[in-house]
């Protein structure tokens, strides 16, 4: 068995490698294993990993993720600039919410996330209002830059006429549509 391995090891060192390679700690753990008599006790394992792929992650799962990649982010840049932005249209008298922009403000970058108005209130300027107001408190955050996606029967239009940029974009379906990356300088 430490025979055909070494034989394995030797196809698949690159001649004049240097011995420390990718390849060696997998070397000497297969080799270590080769020459571990078969009767030797088995070592206690760790619990194995549970993963779980769903379509409706509980809001305190989705909390841990972010909080571990904020910290993250703070421990290697020192900074916690990291806060929720919206612009909400409310309806007079009820207050409900008709429509609005979603996103965050990070790392001198501001982000929106969702954009929305309904068909009757679209084409009276409250949109730009509202992009205009998103990104002035983005300046105020400090950031540099703002960027988005749409899609491309969504409004990347309306970006554009309000100063965005086209950044790139991604075929999605159905066929003939991509999403639309957009930025724009602060």
């Amino acid at each position: 068995m430490v025979r055909l391995i070494k034989q394995y090891l030797r196809r698949c060192t690159v001649p004049g490698a240097h011995a420390a390679s990718p390849l060696a700690p997998v070397a000497d753990a297969a080799l270590a294993m080769a020459r571990t008599p078969s009767h030797a006790p088995d070592l206690p394992s760790k619990p194995a990993l549970e993963l779980v792929l769903t379509d409706a992650p509980r809001p305190v799962d989705t909390e841990v993720i972010s909080k571990a990649l904020d910290r993250f982010n703070i421990d290697i840049t020192g900074i916690d600039d990291r806060r929720p932005l919206a612009v909400l249209v409310r309806a007079p008298g009820t207050r409900r919410i008709l429509g609005g922009l979603t996103g965050r403000t990070s790392l001198g970058l501001l982000f929106i996330d969702l954009f929305h108005l309904p068909p009757e209130l679209r084409g009276s300027g409250l949109g730009s209002e509202i992009l205009r107001r998103a990104e002035e408190e983005g300046r105020a955050r400090g950031c540099l830059a703002a960027v988005l996606y749409t899609i491309s029967f969504q409004a990347p239009e309306f970006y554009e006429r309000n100063g965005w940029r086209r950044m790139g974009e991604v075929p999605c379906v159905p066929a003939g549509t991509s999403r639309v990356f957009m930025t724009k300088e602060l």
